[in-house]
């Protein structure tokens, strides 16, 4: 394996990681995570659910970023899941200042792969 695929394997793990730790995590201590969900949000659900469902999304979004197929779409949904967790969230920046660095992460993963499947997709010959 050469060092760019490692490179992007890493990059895909360390998001992955990102978004496969709260959802687990929620499980064993869910009133540690239900506050960073904005007001809006809540009140159609139990928290419980709103919780357990958003960690479905995160876990979906993490095993795709593993599996290395057409990550772009998960990279990009990764990336603005991220900033409206701060956005949302602003009197918590001392502990999501690090969601800023990896949604960066998450949209150069996503400007990598995008250029990556559209080469995958051009015809024989041409140039993407």
């Amino acid at each position: 394996m050469n060092a760019e695929k490692v490179a992007h394997l890493l990059l895909r793990a360390g998001i992955a990681f990102a978004f496969l730790y709260p959802p687990l995590n929620a499980i064993v201590d869910p009133y540690s995570w239900i506050g960073y969900f904005p007001a809006f949000a809540k009140g159609y659900v139990p928290d419980l659910v709103l919780l357990h469902a958003f960690g479905f999304v995160e876990v979906v979004i993490a095993l795709w970023l593993l599996s290395g197929w057409r990550i772009f779409w998960p990279s990009l949904l990764a990336a603005g899941m991220l900033l409206a967790i701060v956005v949302f969230n602003p009197g918590n920046f001392q502990v999501l200042f690090r969601d800023v660095a990896l949604s960066a992460v998450a949209l150069g993963l996503a400007m990598i792969s995008y250029g990556d499947e559209r080469k995958a997709g051009a015809p024989e010959g041409t140039a993407a």
